[in-house]
């Protein structure tokens, strides 16, 4: 029974940390709508892009913003790697060149996109040097109003 209440414990714990990245952009437009929430849509090269891998590192990876995202964001990231052992299943990358075409036709990377539960854009951001998990909460929130 202890170890019972123990690995419950600890999968709770871990579900209160997770950050659910939506694996669809439909997907993450349902869930904005079911649950009236901004979507933010992260446009990244995973593997080559350092600004990218630096946004993900200190801001999306960091536990505050891990638990703001949770109550307050749906979140997407429309990735396209280089690397062949990273290459993304065909309907995917095709589903993230669409966005690209939409939200990003200039093809900044890193390029944070948020949008309302109806897909209008509400603002833009990109990676922002010595920026902290808080101050990048209160850009993407100054979109949102």
């Amino acid at each position: 029974m202890k170890k019972i209440l123990i690995l419950l414990s600890l999968v709770f714990a871990s579900a209160l940390h997770a950050q659910e990245w939506q694996t669809s952009f439909s997907d993450a437009v349902s869930k904005a709508t079911e649950e009236n929430k901004p979507i933010v849509l992260v446009f990244s090269g995973s593997d080559w892009c350092a600004p990218c891998i630096r946004l993900k590192k200190h801001i999306f990876d960091s536990d505050e913003f891990k638990a703001y995202a949770l109550e307050h964001y749906v979140l997407y990231n429309a990735d396209f790697p280089r690397k062949k052992q990273n290459q993304l299943p065909e309907p995917l990358l095709n589903a993230n060149k669409s966005l690209i075409e939409k939200y990003n036709p200039k093809g900044y990377f890193p390029l944070v996109v948020v949008l309302d539960k109806n897909e209008k854009v509400l603002g833009e951001t990109g990676f922002v040097a010595r920026s902290t998990p808080e101050k990048y909460i209160a850009t993407l929130n100054k979109f949102i109003k």
